[in-house]
């Protein structure tokens, strides 16, 4: 079915228009957009590895919430912008504009809908600054609207524990934390006889990256022709519960106080792109 990782009853295109319309406490209720892509991941993941994380991450939180916790999922964008996975077959891209367009026209009908709180529950580590733009885009027209773009893994886990000092500092993609999750979320699809570790060679320059990681753009093909940028050898499906279920934990949490914020609301005439009109402050 379309929901996926989604719970049924948290799936906002399951209601009708008129159930929507009858929502109560609509400008709180939290609505979810995962984003991710279609890109390579090395020879031992499939290209969905950051669509299903995403989904997966935040459909288990929304099964945890609380009934009392208002808060909705939108179908995922799985397609992102991943043009640093070009080399590779099987890499699917947008645009940054094209992304941005598709962000922002799916956020003006969430507001449109009569909600006021969205969630850019982001999968894919090459698009966070196409969604933040997108948020101030979308905060620019509406002075009521709380748009937070936020990567799913990026809050409190059991991750940080489970690798090694190398792998925190230097790993990127398709390493141990997104092996061991999609062995927890689609373990069909992993294939641990083909996985192999590769680091990049360490930034030399320390006043522009302390811990190593390139400062200057790359793709993943810079670093040689598997794809992987970190060590998924070592990952298991037990780890990857592990990992889901604290992240899961975090997102409760977060959902749940996103719920309850009540954030600044700005009266005055808005700006839009296209228009370039809005309200200017003068000196009194």
């Amino acid at each position: 079915m379309l929901h996926g990782y989604i719970p049924p009853h948290r799936f906002l295109p399951y209601l009708s228009w008129t159930e929507i319309d009858q929502l109560p406490d609509r400008e709180n209720t939290v609505i979810v957009l995962p984003c991710g892509a279609i890109e390579q991941h090395g020879p031992h993941l499939p290209c969905s590895v950051d669509s299903v994380i995403a989904s997966g991450v935040m459909g288990e939180a929304l099964r945890r919430l609380p009934a009392s916790v208002r808060a909705f999922a939108l179908p995922p964008i799985t397609y992102g912008k991943s043009e640093e996975h070009l080399h590779f077959p099987g890499t699917m891209t947008l645009t940054g504009t094209t992304l941005l367009s598709t962000v922002t026209e799916i956020g003006e009908s969430v507001y449109r809908a009569g909600f006021r709180k969205l969630l850019l529950a982001n999968g894919h580590g090459g698009q966070p600054q196409v969604l933040e733009m997108a948020a101030r885009e979308l905060r620019l027209r509406h002075g009521d609207f709380v748009v937070v773009p936020h990567g799913v893994s990026r809050l409190p886990s059991a991750a940080s524990k489970q690798v090694s000092e190398q792998e925190k500092k230097l790993a990127m993609h398709a390493g141990h934390s997104e092996t061991a999750l999609m062995l927890a979320l689609a373990p069909e699809t992993v294939h641990m006889e083909r996985a192999a570790a590769n680091f990049p060679p360490p930034f030399p320059i320390k006043l522009l990256s302390p811990d190593g990681r390139p400062a200057c753009a790359w793709t993943a093909r810079d670093f040689g022709p598997s794809g992987v940028i970190g060590d998924p050898t070592s990952a298991t499906r037990e780890q990857g519960q592990e990992i889901l279920d604290t992240l899961a934990d975090s997102w409760v949490q977060a959902l749940t106080e996103l719920y309850q914020l009540r954030w600044l609301v700005r009266e005055e005439p808005t700006w839009e792109r296209g228009q370039f009109t809005g309200h200017i402050e003068t000196a009194r």
